[in-house]
Parts: structure tokens; C-alpha cells; sequence
């Protein structure tokens, strides 16, 4: 069984990690200038990260056979979708998303 001071140099290592993996990008941008291509390039990245995780909720795997569609997903996806186009505001749809599941959840 690890000892105790193992567990905790761990625990410690693993966030100081996290956290200098996350403050490093920032202090070097703010030394540097990006050309225009690839700060057009990043500004996909958010776009992205919210389509993937869209995706993966939405479908429901089964080893060996196709996917199935998760049907309280989707539907909570419509008022989303739609707050998207009217807003084009990433903590309105968070939050529509949020407020739309919960109403699916509690109503079914």
C-alpha cells in the first residue's frame, strides 16, 4: 500500500502539472504576437470542443452494434440549437441546454 507522503507528492504534482500547463500558453502569448492565420485558426477551437462534446452526448454506443440516438438529448438540443442562432452566446446556450435537459428530466 503507498504511503501517505506518496499519495500526497502525487496529488501536489499532478495539479502544480495542470496548473502549469494552463498558465504557461498564457504568459508566453502575452510575449508574443500571433500571425493573423493562426489566431483565425484558434478561434475555431471553442466552436469545436462543443460540437465533440455535443456528439458524444447525443449518441448512446453499444459494443458491436451501431450507436443509438439519446433521445432526451436531442430534444433538449432544439431549444439550444435555437438559442445558438438567435444569440450566438456561449452562456446562453450553457445555461438553455442546462434549463432544457433539466425540464425533459423532470417532466419524463
Amino acid at each position: 500500500m503507498p504511503s501517505f507522503n506518496f499519495i500526497l507528492l502525487s496529488i501536489i504534482g499532478c495539479g502544480l502539472v495542470t496548473w502549469l500547463s494552463r498558465i504557461i500558453p498564457f504568459v508566453l502569448l502575452k510575449k508574443f504576437n500571433l500571425p493573423k492565420t493562426v489566431l483565425e485558426y484558434l478561434s475555431f477551437v471553442p466552436i469545436v470542443i462543443m460540437s465533440a462534446l455535443w456528439f458524444s452526448n447525443l449518441f448512446v454506443q453499444h459494443l458491436g452494434k451501431l450507436p443509438t440516438v439519446n433521445w432526451e438529448n436531442a430534444l433538449a438540443s432544439l431549444p439550444t440549437l435555437i438559442s445558438v442562432i438567435v444569440t450566438k452566446s456561449l452562456l446562453v446556450v450553457v445555461v438553455v441546454g442546462m434549463i432544457s435537459l433539466a425540464c425533459l428530466k423532470f417532466f419524463m
